[in-house]
């Protein structure tokens, strides 16, 4: 007994194990049961703090302080046992599971109160950091025995695979002293696919012969204009001139002829993903504008009939897709590219090459997409892209860095400036040196800007189709 009374004494001449002795009940609640107190048990608590400084002054007010803490405690226990148990909740979700960048989704989110009180709940899911909610939370009240539905925006600001992992609700307990903090998990999985409204745009473009806006240039298509593909419906952007009225007058509804070239070839995208993919350029990385103009050449490239294949790499091949023709190549296309990021890796060069050759057999154009910074990358570059030209036709399409040109047209107010752009212009210079040697070689080249790439890209393409370079 004497040991426990000096325990006590020991404890009351310490503040510090005091404290740590009083909140240990609320540490272990909030770590085991996620329950923390709320604003209004601590303002209750604050009350007879204030009114233990009384006792300083006036003795007798330590048995009032005694009792009010004696209350408080007691109505804390007692609001402990209405707290809501977790097994009161049943949430379910309803989610599309493919999504398009920066584009509006809805989600479901249904949720039953499985007790037989009223509940107030603030329910919010658990997207990704990556993900925008609108609106970000819900904060109602749940019927006895009752399930309510709430509908929120999903919007992405990144491409990729991604996890929802579960509900999160907060309740409270009937007076408010406690809040509980209550995880349902659930586990949603959602792609975010690049916005291909480009792809339909293009489509309306060519429909009402207006590609030009765009930065399509026209070019003489191989085969005549006469090779039939297929009727369909007609629309109000179609020429009037390509209207088969023998079917129209079958069906009784305006048709229209699709033609089709005659020739078809083998396109194959090497699509460097290493460091060289890693800077900014409007925004979005070299990547993501490489990717971007990668599909927009293969919706059209699949449009004509020719076959398209990709292979993704950094310092490993991470994604290859055999070239295959069929509009409904598209989406393996898609899948391949969507969950792709740059990696602060060495690009193995040689490996998507020896890939390239073990898989790809045929004559093919092959479109390697990278940038050119320094002598290590340039160098593979240039030996691989020439290796393969008795078999292929190759094409080099290196990104530029706004920010390198940008220096070299700095203003001369300072004297750092002259050797930035000194340094700048050398680095040029030495990289339009690499790129002329690769045309020596026989290797077609691009050298453009990252957000400019798609209309040359296009062009190149359709160059090679009119000189029937393949």
């Amino acid at each position: 007994m004497s040991f426990l009374l000096d325990a006590a004494d020991s404890i009351v001449a310490n503040p510090v194990l005091l404290l740590l002795l009083l909140a240990s009940p609320a540490l272990v609640s909030s770590v085991l049961f996620r329950i923390t107190p709320s604003l209004l048990l601590v303002s209750l608590l604050i009350v007879p703090s204030l009114l233990a400084v009384t006792v300083v002054f006036w003795p007798a007010m330590y048995v009032v302080v005694l009792v009010i803490d004696a209350v408080i405690v007691l109505f804390a226990l007692a609001d402990w046992t209405t707290i809501p148990n977790p097994n009161d909740f049943q949430v379910e979700r309803t989610c599309q599971r493919v999504a398009s960048l920066g584009k509006k989704h809805t989600v479901e989110l249904f949720v039953s109160n499985l007790s037989t009180k009223e509940i107030a709940v603030v329910i919010r899911d658990g997207v990704p950091e990556e993900f925008e909610i609108t609106p970000p939370q819900f904060d109602v009240s749940l019927r006895p025995r009752s399930r309510m539905v709430f509908h929120y925006d999903l919007r992405s600001s990144r491409r990729g695979a991604f996890d929802i992992d579960g509900v999160h609700i907060r309740t409270r307990s009937r007076f408010g002293c406690w809040y509980r903090l209550v995880k349902i998990p659930i586990l949603t999985d959602v792609h975010v696919y690049p916005d291909m409204k480009q792809l339909s745009e293009y489509a309306l473009l060519a429909r009402t012969n207006r590609l030009s806006l765009l930065g399509v240039r026209r070019t003489r298509r191989v085969g005549q204009d006469n090779d039939f593909e297929r009727l369909r419906d007609y629309t109000l952007d179609d020429n009037y001139k390509n209207i088969d009225w023998r079917s129209t007058a079958r069906r009784n509804k305006l048709t229209v002829k699709d033609f089709q070239t005659s020739q078809s070839q083998r396109i194959i995208f090497l699509v460097d993903s290493g460091r060289m993919m890693t800077n900014i350029s409007s925004g979005v990385t070299l990547l993501d504008h490489a990717l971007n103009s990668m599909l927009m050449l293969s919706y059209i490239a699949l449009e004509r009939g020719d076959s398209v294949g990709l292979i993704t790499f950094s310092h490993q091949i991470h994604s290859f897709v055999p070239a295959r023709s069929g509009r409904s190549h598209m989406n393996q296309l898609l899948h391949a590219s969507f969950d792709r990021f740059p990696e602060l890796v060495e690009s193995r060069y040689d490996e998507a090459f020896l890939h390239l050759n073990s898989h790809c057999r045929k004559r093919s154009l092959v479109i390697l997409i990278t940038n050119i910074i320094d002598e290590v990358n340039s160098q593979q570059i240039q030996r691989h892209l020439s290796a393969i030209t008795k078999r292929h036709l190759p094409i080099g399409v290196f990104l530029r860095d706004r920010q390198l040109f940008d220096a070299v047209n700095l203003p001369s107010e300072a004297s750092t400036d002259l050797y930035r752009s000194g340094a700048a212009a050398e680095i040029l210079s030495w990289r339009r040196q690499v790129i002329s040697d690769l045309e020596h070689r026989g290797v077609l080249s691009l050298d453009v800007f990252s957000e400019a790439l798609t209309a040359p890209l296009i062009n190149k393409y359709l160059e090679i189709k009119a000189r029937n370079m393949l």
